[in-house]
């Protein structure tokens, strides 16, 4: 960041803080959550013990079976909370909070419902003293609760509720006056204890609010300060910056491999690196405040390449892979490519330019020397092949006379893979004249549903080997296109081949046409194969693509076939993508324009 980067507008350097600042409602419920399932354990334990001295001391009653059955209750509870702490411990982040806190509840709920059977079945059936042991030891419960459950205090008024209100009915119902005026009082405390949990409530959610008013507060005027020192550094260390900038530039252009011109916004070379001198044959200080188009592009060039510089600089945009011839010192010719970045000021002027640069003549050559190669050696392997095929050709039909099964098995295996082999050949060529831009087409205007009748006619026989059928689902009529038949056919044959290799004996592969718009017309051949695996979608259209499968490799095929008809559906304006089918299998679609 530069000093004109940096406001002296105070609305901009801070930040509005505000304590009243909401909390998120969903951080305030999994902290209340956090809160009652951290105080969880002291309350099984104490529950666990209390329970303990409470069995022992009504064990006397008349209904020891009872006793013991609800020891046995509180035990099972204990342990079902027990492990309720233990998923809450391991799965916290996994389950929303508002169903971890539905379910404490249900615990306590249990767990006062727990006490509350103690109250309304022990205290009818024992001596006074027990039974004032019983009232404290409930009483005890309830408020003891408070601090356990505050948090939320509705899990209170639960807890509280399943202890109370069992233990209000047997007072009432005792037959005493005494305890049917304590039956009156029983829930005024319940709801004052209520009242005192709903309070703890509301002080849990202002701590809360503070806390988070309190840690924004921190954290704006931390940001504030941070922000007001780093302005500052960079204030003072502006010029330092820039030094350092320049230097580590320096370093990197002086070590680079390729060459790096500076130039200014006039076209005039500020700086170069030793491997821009190498280049032209020039030393720096020959370079150094010239037009830089006046050696690197002499004669006629140097206005073109000056004028299209000046565009450059208007338009204060990177551009890369320009490739030109450049003259170097000695009069040689070497073709270069090139990149420019411009350097633009705060006030988006631009400073100076960032030129690299690097020789492919070579690269190029060596390209050009492979396409011929590859040229060469298809079509030098593909006339005899052709030859080879067509004698096979004549001896499997018999022409040449009758010949031993043993040996038209042997004949037969040649001729196929002569043909799979001659394909190959075919698809290098193809792609080869992709590549080098020399593939032409000859667009004319076609009915696409006679394309599509007549690859299924020439691909029946095909498919007929793997016991597959072809069929066509009824289509648009009289829809043209303008493409070229021959390469309409390639792409049909490429996609018809692939599905009925992929597809199950006795099935159908089918072909639809719709419209997809008003202007676009799609073709779709729907097999029921294995499907396209996962990992080998993003490449299925690239050179020499195959699925890294046993079945896809039993199959046969270049790699090549898809890539050569996306490029040829691109190359008549369309496109191409396949899709999975609904029960198994895929769809490969293509798309060209309608022809008006």
């Amino acid at each position: 960041m530069t000093p004109a980067n940096a406001s002296t507008d105070p609305s901009k350097g801070s930040a509005k803080i505000s304590l009243h600042q909401s909390a998120d409602p969903r951080r305030v419920l999994a902290d209340r959550v956090e809160q009652l399932y951290s105080q969880l354990p002291l309350g099984i334990v104490a529950t666990f013990v209390i329970s303990v001295v409470a069995a022992y001391e009504l064990r006397e009653g008349r209904y020891v079976e009872i006793v013991l059955f609800w020891a046995g209750l509180v035990l099972l509870l204990t342990v079902a909370r027990a492990g309720l702490y233990w998923s809450y411990r391991r799965n916290a982040g996994k389950v929303d909070s508002a169903q971890w806190l539905r379910w404490l509840a249900i615990s306590a709920l249990a767990n006062g419902a727990t006490w509350g059977f103690a109250g309304a079945v022990f205290f009818p059936s024992h001596a006074d003293e027990q039974q004032v042991f019983l009232a404290f030891l409930l009483a005890g419960m309830v408020a003891g609760g408070v601090p356990m459950y505050a948090v939320s205090w509705p899990v209170y008024a639960l807890y509280a509720a399943g202890i109370v209100f069992p233990f209000t009915y047997v007072l009432a119902t005792f037959g005493n006056k005494l305890f049917a005026e304590i039956a009156l009082l029983v829930p005024a405390f319940y709801a004052i204890n209520v009242g005192i949990a709903y309070r703890l409530n509301e002080v849990f959610d202002s701590g809360y609010r503070l806390r988070h008013a309190y840690g924004k507060l921190t954290e704006d005027y931390t940001a504030l300060n941070q922000r007001l020192e780093q302005q500052l550094v960079e204030l003072e260390g502006a010029r330092r910056q820039v030094e350092a900038s320049g230097r580590k530039l320096a370093l990197f252009a002086e070590r680079s491999p390729i060459a790096v011109f500076e130039f200014d916004a006039d076209g005039n070379v500020l700086s170069v690196n030793p491997a821009a001198e190498n280049l032209f044959g020039f030393t720096a200080s020959e370079m150094v405040a010239r037009p830089g188009t006046a050696f690197m592009f002499p004669g006629e060039m140097e206005s073109q390449v000056a004028s299209r510089g000046q565009s450059f600089i208007a338009e204060r945009k990177p551009v890369f892979g320009l490739r030109y011839n450049n003259i170097r010192r000695d009069g040689s010719e070497v073709i270069c490519e090139w990149n420019l970045t411009p350097l633009v000021n705060p006030d988006n002027q631009v400073v100076s330019v960032i030129i690299q640069g690097r020789d492919i003549t070579q690269q190029l050559e060596a390209e050009r020397i492979k396409q011929e190669f590859t040229s060469t050696l298809s079509h030098e392997l593909r006339t005899p092949l052709t030859s080879i095929i067509g004698s096979l050709q004549l001896i499997n039909s018999g022409v040449m006379g009758d010949i031993e099964k043993d040996t038209l098995e042997l004949t037969t295996i040649a001729e196929r893979n002569g043909q799979r082999l001659l394909d190959l050949i075919n698809d290098i060529l193809d792609v080869e004249k992709i590549e080098s831009g020399k593939l032409t087409l000859n667009p004319e205007v076609l009915e696409l549903g006679e394309l599509v009748a007549e690859s299924l006619t020439l691909n029946r026989g095909y498919a007929e080997r793997f016991k597959v059928k072809l069929a066509a689902v009824a289509a648009p009529e009289h829809v043209k296109v303008n493409a070229d038949r021959k390469r309409v056919h390639q792409i049909m044959t490429n996609l018809l081949s692939n599905a009925v290799k992929f597809s199950p004996e006795g099935s159908v592969v089918e072909v639809t046409m719709e419209y997809v718009d008003g202007s676009t017309l799609r073709v779709s051949v729907h097999d029921k194969g294995p499907g396209i695996p996962e990992d080998f979608r993003n490449r299925i259209f690239g050179r020499f693509a195959q699925a890294d499968m046993s079945h896809t490799r039993q199959k046969g095929g270049t790699g090549l076939g898809l890539a050569i008809c996306k490029r040829l559906v691109e190359l008549m304006g369309g496109r191409i993508g396949f899709s999975d089918r609904d029960g198994g299998g895929t769809t490969f679609w293509f798309e060209l324009p309608k022809h008006d």
